[in-house]
């Protein structure tokens, strides 16, 4: 009989989904005694109920545009008090989840559970703790809860710190990008031997690229100039227009690449700019691309909103970053790992992205230092080591039954 993975995911935001996809793209190609893994994915924000689907993830998507902070405000209030750790018997949503969790976990039996977003993780451990405590959870939770069957669960963070809502006494492993977000964990109570440092996982085929001269001619620009990428991750946030002006105004010789992503109202508006101002370096204006692993090794500098899955492609492809915007709550503590590991600077008032930019370029050495700093913390491997632990743990309870 074929064991098999649940991957939790979540559409809020580019990691959570690729990460899911990384994961199983590694699983799919184990087996145990002959037997394949079967390997799921699914979006646990569409299973509880589209219409709650849309309202949260074009919810996070609205809000990462229009409102960073106060996007903040709700980080730091779900985290600080609206929920108390490993405590959401109170909350409608959570149970709400629950119920349709308890139907999947029905429906498909799965041997292990991997969650790369912390919604599902919360209403999954709240099933298993209302089992293990044999107590029922109020009016929206079914009367049989507790003949339900919550397997092992792996808990995946996309990002470079840690959120109270991740933390529940039943999961089983937390996977972690570096030895700090370990740290973090610790600290909030986590037993140390349950959280594994593999590293934020990343699709295989990311990890190869072409050459930089292919790339960069490819796209009109010179492969002897050095070139700026500036992004502003999947829904295309940040001030680009504004960080776009400063870097046309910075007296020196370098090429620029913009990527809008999905964001083609941007793309636009940047391309008439372009067209409408006198400027004397080459600006390449990009949408949409599948070809990111191709333009992270063939850049110089990266300026983008520092996401977790952003971050990390770019610590494999050994890329210096300059941040000078990002969304108050994960992205500002993803920043903040990144400066206490030297791998980018932050601009300020005084430090504004032009001095940054032009001191990098003026000085090379600076760049390499950014870039030795940055092979330390970098890990490759994180999926493999994912799917091995899946089948350590798959192999243990084979054993034991």
């Amino acid at each position: 009989m074929s064991k098999k993975v649940l991957i939790m995911s979540a559409s809020t935001g580019g990691g959570h989904n690729r990460a899911a996809r990384a994961i199983k793209e590694e699983l799919e190609q184990k087996s145990i005694d002959g037997i394949p893994i079967q390997c799921e994915i699914i979006d646990s924000l569409k299973l509880v109920n589209n219409t709650m689907d849309k309202i949260i993830s074009r919810g996070y998507e609205k809000s990462a545009i229009y409102t960073p902070k106060a996007y903040g405000s709700v980080y730091r209030f779900s985290e600080n008090s609206l929920v108390s750790k490993n405590e959401f018997k109170g909350n409608l949503l959570i149970s709400f989840m629950a119920q349709k969790f308890k139907k999947l976990l029905n429906d498909s039996n799965p041997d292990v559970i991997i969650g790369t977003h912390p919604f599902p993780m919360i209403a999954l451990s709240t099933l298993k703790k209302s089992k293990n405590n044999n107590t029922n959870l109020g009016d929206t939770f079914h009367k049989h809860h507790y003949n339900i069957n919550v397997p092992p669960m792996i808990s995946v963070l996309t990002d470079y710190t840690t959120h109270s809502t991740w933390i529940q006494n039943e999961i089983d492993y937390y996977i972690v990008g570096h030895e700090y977000v370990k740290e973090l964990l610790v600290f909030e109570g986590v037993d140390s031997s349950k959280v594994k440092t593999f590293g934020i996982p990343v699709e295989k085929s990311f990890l190869s690229n072409r050459d930089r001269e292919t790339v960069l001619l490819e796209l009109g620009l010179s492969p002897d100039k050095l070139t700026v990428l500036l992004m502003g991750g999947s829904f295309g946030a940040g001030n680009i227009k504004e960080t776009l002006a400063e870097l046309l105004d910075i007296d020196r010789d370098f090429q620029i690449l913009v990527v809008t992503g999905r964001n083609e109202s941007l793309k636009e508006k940047l391309d008439k700019n372009l067209l409408s101002h006198t400027q004397n370096k080459n600006v390449c204006v990009l949408g949409y691309t599948t070809k990111m692993n191709d333009i992270l090794a063939s850049i110089d500098v990266l300026i983008t909103k520092p996401g977790g899955l952003t971050t990390t492609e770019a610590l494999l492809k050994d890329v210096p970053m300059i941040i000078p915007y990002y969304i108050p709550g994960q992205e500002e503590e993803n920043l903040e790992f990144l400066s206490n590991c030297g791998a980018a600077l932050r601009t300020t008032k005084k430090y504004t992205l032009s001095v940054l930019l032009k001191v990098l370029i003026d000085d090379s050495s600076r760049l390499d230092m950014l870039k030795r700093n940055i092979k330390s913390i970098r890990k490759f491997n994180s999926s493999q080591n994912i799917a091995n632990l899946v089948i350590d743990i798959l192999e243990e309870n084979s054993e034991s039954k």
